[in-house]
């Protein structure tokens, strides 16, 4: 395994390790030492999403004591992963990054704990697969506006590169707060 630093503190890019010949390749998961030193203790939940292309998802977090981090991947078709990291005493607060995800590169994106997450599906019937390691509270859950200005992701340059002309959200993901609005912030550390 190979991991990647960020522009955003504490958050990784991953290439797992493969092996493979003509018949396909082979990826083995290990929740080791260097995911428990990141804060990444044990999978307490595995989800899956299928999206069309132009599903915009996210911003998305949950508020402790049920806040949680992630290893992401696409499992396939593509798509790109946006995280924004919402700790207030992180030296990154209110920066992001998008990092392509596809069946191809076989990357993953782990997201600390203090992190809003989303992702744009760029090919249709995306498959996108979450690790988590702590349990779904829909009382903890939480938003913040995909498109807050304050934030500054570029998502119409996303949506041109990839011949995006309409994102498609749900209702609750088109009217969550900013980030100055929003009431739920973390602090910075392991939990």
């Amino acid at each position: 395994m190979k991991k990647i630093e960020t522009n955003l503190a504490d958050c990784y890019i991953i290439e797992p390790s493969r092996f493979g010949d003509e018949r396909g390749y082979f990826s083995p998961y290990f929740i080791d030492k260097e995911f428990e030193e990141l804060g990444f203790k044990k999978v307490v939940q595995a989800n899956r999403s299928k999206s069309a292309k132009g599903v915009v998802r996210g911003l998305h977090f949950q508020a402790d004591p049920k806040c949680q981090a992630k290893i992401v991947e696409v499992i396939k078709g593509a798509a790109i992963d946006v995280v924004v990291d919402i700790r207030v005493d992180s030296p990154t607060y209110g920066k992001w990054i998008g990092v392509r995800l596809d069946d191809e590169n076989n990357r993953q994106l782990f997201v600390p704990r203090g992190f809003a997450h989303g992702f744009i599906s760029l090919k249709d019937d995306t498959i996108f697969q979450y690790l988590i390691d702590n349990d779904y509270a829909p009382d903890k859950e939480g938003g913040i506006q995909w498109n807050d200005p304050e934030i500054g992701i570029n998502w119409d340059e996303m949506f041109e590169e990839n011949g995006i002309t309409t994102p498609l959200l749900s209702e609750k993901d088109k009217h969550r707060p900013t980030l100055s609005e929003n009431k739920v912030l973390f602090k910075r550390g392991k939990r």
